[in-house]
């Protein structure tokens, strides 16, 4: 069983889709608190599920028992090796030497991870004045070298978004360039793909760069990721959830209705019928929302047409650029094969995530989200405080790598091991 550790490891998609495939974390470093926590509970469940006591998870995601006391029941070792770190020059010695321990003599055969995509993102550069140019965070990688140096894994599998390729730096040189000379002086071969993940299973368009390196000097390595050939629609994902409306649902474990499809099976995301779940829980929405809610979904249904924020009425209109994200109001159209990208922006407002039930008439939830990102209806997002915040899950949820793409670039991976 080939072991790995997770860097910039965020709520843990990445990394769930590897410890399907059979890998072993040995730790997971993050700086997000709130996300720590999330991979402390995955892994206490995953413990639980080992050792059957299943039913300990069900009674603190009833709150029969505080995350605390939940804590308690799961042996130190695993809850420790979770290490709430900023990856930085001051933090390396302190991250190096947890890891050592843990590791006891061991080897690292495998680290994933990707640094933060603000500073490469498309978006992020055009929101910015300075189109993130000498954003620290274009730099993460030369820490992510470190652990390279320092380790020595067999392979490294590094994910980002795809405008890291255009991405430049202070004197017009490419950060993608520079990268790869790094990784290939650190003495790896380096190749990538660029993957969208609407066609390996997943109904969501997300396009993201996978770069895989090998030790040593190697041509033609990159494994063969098989494409799925998608027969299902996003209705998939909203079908058997309660029908709530803005402002209603359950933080809490909420029981589903009745299955009869295939795809919420086959993605994982649910072990079975009636499977209760977490976090499907709406937005309020001011009443202008909910009309402009309302506009948008009766468009789509009718003429099957995207709303352009210039054709609103005047009176709903409370932006003034009118130039630029026009489709800021946009419904997850249930009668396709793939839903808009999920983005970490959920976590502000619902505005580009609009339910396709104009009877619900709101933006959708966490579960709703996560579903999108197929991560299993029993994987629950935490923060800081232990109590549930919707809004520090939806960013969680949008900064994730979707678990079944991880899961199919783990198996491919070794394939060829």
């Amino acid at each position: 069983m080939s072991n790995y550790l997770d860097l910039f490891a965020g709520a843990g998609g990445l990394s769930e889709g590897f410890i399907r495939a059979g890998y072993k974390p040995i730790a997971h470093i993050e700086m997000d608190k709130a996300a720590c926590f999330t991979l402390k509970t995955r892994l206490a469940y995953k413990w639980l599920c080992e050792n059957s006591h299943e039913e300990v998870y069900v009674q603190y995601l009833n709150k029969s028992i505080t995350r605390d006391e939940f804590y308690e029941m799961i042996p130190k070792k695993i809850l420790e090796s979770v290490l709430n770190y900023e990856i930085s020059k001051d933090n390396l010695g302190d991250i190096f030497k947890r890891i050592d321990q843990m590791l006891d003599g061991k080897n690292v055969d495998l680290i994933i991870g990707g640094p933060p995509c603000q500073a490469y993102s498309l978006i992020g550069r055009a929101r910015d004045k300075n189109s993130m140019v000498g954003d620290s965070r274009n730099y993460l990688y030369i820490l992510y070298a470190e652990f390279l140096k320092k380790y020595r894994p067999k392979y490294f599998v590094f994910e980002n978004v795809v405008g890291l390729l255009s991405a430049k730096d202070q004197d017009g040189e490419s950060h993608f360039n520079k990268m790869c000379l790094l990784f290939k002086k650190c003495g790896y071969s380096v190749e990538y793909r660029r993957l969208n993940a609407k066609n390996y299973g997943i109904l969501q368009n997300r396009e993201r760069i996978i770069i895989i390196g090998k030790l040593g000097d190697y041509q033609d390595f990159y494994p063969t990721i098989p494409v799925t050939n998608n027969h299902y629609f996003v209705e998939e994902v909203f079908c058997d959830l309660p029908i709530i409306r803005a402002g209603g649902g359950s933080y809490g474990l909420l029981p589903t209705l009745h299955y009869s499809g295939r795809y919420l099976y086959e993605a994982k995301i649910k072990k079975y019928d009636l499977e209760p779940v977490t976090l499907h829980c709406a937005r309020s929405h001011s009443k202008q929302d909910l009309e402009i809610y309302r506009i948008v979904v009766q468009l789509w249904n009718n003429e099957r047409k995207r709303l352009s924020y210039v054709e609103l009425p005047e009176r709903l209109r409370s932006q003034k650029n009118m130039t630029s994200f026009l489709d800021r109001f946009k419904v997850v159209a249930s009668d396709l094969t793939y839903s808009q990208t999920v983005v970490a922006h959920i976590s502000k407002d619902g505005h580009y995530f609009i339910h396709p039930d104009i009877n619900q008439n709101r933006s959708l939830t966490p579960r709703e989200v996560a579903r999108l990102q197929t991560f299993p209806d029993d994987y629950y997002f935490e923060s800081i405080s232990g109590k549930p915040s919707r809004t520090t899950a939806y960013k969680q949820i949008g900064n994730a790598v979707p678990v079944l793409l991880a899961e199919k670039i783990a198996i491919a991976l070794l394939e060829v091991w």
